[in-house]
């Protein structure tokens, strides 16, 4: 049944008739690997959530990784790339406990020092996606440059809502901008504190959320070697809080330089009670927290570790209201294809962040392809 309301905007098809494009699958069973990271040597780009990623057929020399994999450097272009699970049979794996309070205290009070923290200018692509009762009704996917004054969040200027010192985005070209109507009544603004959306794009900000819990004697913890690949470590942990707040997830550490350079941590919040909330128009109606993961991904070029991708996703929330039950989805991905040191101070044009993203006019800036639409992205851009 065709769709009404929709708007749609479409530039470009990301390159895909001037680059080639490789799969990356598990080695074991096949199966297509999402966000798996490709160093290239000009640029970072991931896999889809089919496993495709759009390469240069002149490429080579190049690095390959992804959670619960073992790294992979490649020495010539191929279309298949096969990754091994990076656990071992559970028979020769030994329990070995992790003191993650540690890892996470030392981290954060040495981030500054263990992480770039000078003016930045980075090449990336922004992806959101919303989803209503599992239909997809709002995609947007734009190339922009985010200039950064010291690649964390800075809690003073957050405080005082200088967010501009903080972080500037400029959207530069805007591929695919489609919404459909939702079958959701409420269409608004999102409540969400703009603190807690700016916060969510560095590390620092989730580090010192988890550090703060873990002060607290009655939080219990958990932490377990997962694998261990040259200096890097894989490590699952899992955090649960007196006041009801349960974390789970897994990092990288890097023994040698004393880094996480990944980390992806869930809360999950599904059996807090529903809370009666009102729009801003009176109505009023139920609401009911989902899960909410979010993910930070580094790497170390120059000598300095940076980031390379930040995502966060909010799943299962949902709102009641008579006899409607609405369960909402939403997805950022925000991949960082190049990184430069800058003596910048910000960007013009910039994002005003209190009209969001997509409401901002791009530039318009031609440049190759840096990810490729997974099949399901693809079907709804096709849709009439």
């Amino acid at each position: 049944m065709p769709m009404r309301n929709s708007y749609f905007l479409g530039v470009l098809f990301f390159g895909l008739f001037s680059a080639q494009k490789i799969q990356v699958v598990d080695a074991e069973n096949g199966h297509p690997i999402s966000n798996a990271r490709i160093i290239l040597e000009d640029k970072v780009v991931y896999t889809n959530e089919d496993g495709f990623a759009p390469i240069e057929s002149s490429s080579k020399n190049f690095e390959i990784s992804a959670s619960g994999f073992k790294k992979e450097k490649i020495s010539n272009f191929n279309t298949a790339i096969k990754l091994k699970p990076s656990v071992q049979d559970i028979e020769e794996v030994k329990i070995v406990s992790v003191d993650v309070k540690k890892i996470f205290e030392d981290v954060l009070k040495n981030y500054q020092q263990r992480y770039y923290d000078q003016p930045s200018l980075y090449d990336v692509v922004i992806k959101e996606k919303t989803f209503d009762n599992n239909n997809l009704y709002f995609m947007g996917i734009g190339e922009a440059k985010i200039w950064s004054k010291a690649n964390k969040y800075n809690y003073r200027d957050g405080y005082h809502k200088r967010y501009d010192d903080i972080m500037q985005i400029q959207l530069n070209n805007v591929k695919y901008l489609k919404r459909v109507q939702s079958d959701s009544i409420f269409t608004g603004k999102s409540t969400e504190v703009l603190h807690q959306t700016l916060g969510s794009y560095f590390m620092n900000f989730e580090l010192n959320s988890i550090v703060e819990s873990l002060k607290d004697k009655s939080t219990k913890k958990a932490g377990i070697l997962k694998s261990k690949e040259g200096d890097e470590e894989v490590v699952s942990f899992k955090i649960n809080s007196d006041n009801g707040i349960r974390r789970e997830g897994e990092f990288n550490y890097n023994l040698k330089d004393k880094v996480i350079t990944y980390l992806k941590i869930s809360y999950l919040q599904s059996e807090y009670p529903t809370e009666k909330r009102t729009t801003t128009d009176g109505r009023e109606y139920g609401y009911k927290l989902g899960d909410a993961t979010l993910i930070f991904d580094f790497y170390k070029i120059e000598g300095v570790y940076v980031p390379t991708m930040t995502q966060y996703e909010a799943d299962n929330f949902t709102i009641f209201y008579k006899d409607q039950v609405h369960v909402k989805k939403f997805n950022r991905e925000v991949v960082y294809n190049t990184f430069e040191k800058t003596n910048q101070k910000g960007l013009d044009p910039k994002v005003d962040f209190n009209i969001g993203i997509w409401k901002n006019i791009p530039l318009k800036e031609d440049k190759a392809a840096a990810m490729l639409l997974s099949k399901e992205e693809q079907e709804f851009i096709d849709q009439k």
